[in-house]
């Protein structure tokens, strides 16, 4: 099994996301089909930070669950080479379990991203997701994700 990274223009083939919400900067480690390792440089820069809080940054955990759920897709999406860049469909964060948010990730860090797939079949995956600063887990959940039908 070879492992593999992705630069930016590789990540948005696989993703429709796109500023602000793109939340993934590169995918340094990747094994179809069992792991994928994905960065995030967290700058005082990010739109979030205006709001939560302007004395206090703090990036909004909701957003690390989002980055954790973007590189799943990916590592979903590499099985289904027909779906990339397919826009009669698209991949859906459609669950969680289990997170738990340990510490505050502020501006400065570098968010490593970890991901290791429990099962993918049928267009539906999930995945163990871990997010770090440092090498010191920051959160962490069970992710699950689905390939759907764009309406309309």
């Amino acid at each position: 099994m070879t492992e593999v990274s992705m630069d930016m223009g590789q990540i948005l083939k696989y993703l429709p996301h796109r500023y602000p919400f793109l939340l993934l900067d590169k995918v340094t480690k990747f094994v179809a089909g069992e792991r994928l390792q994905a960065l995030k440089n967290v700058t005082i820069n990010e739109p979030f930070f205006q709001g939560h809080f302007p004395d206090r940054p703090v990036m909004p955990a909701v957003l690390i669950l989002e980055a954790m759920a973007q590189a799943t897709g990916i590592l979903a999406l590499h099985s289904m080479p027909e779906q990339i860049g397919n826009d009669q469909s698209i991949y859906y964060f459609v669950g969680i379990d289990k997170a738990r948010f340990r510490k505050p990730v502020l501006p400065g860090d570098q968010l490593v991203i970890d991901i290791l797939e429990k099962r993918n079949a049928r267009g539906v995956i999930k995945a163990d997701a871990s997010a770090s600063v440092d090498g010191k887990v920051v959160a962490q959940a069970e992710i699950m994700g689905a390939l759907r039908e764009v309406d309309g």
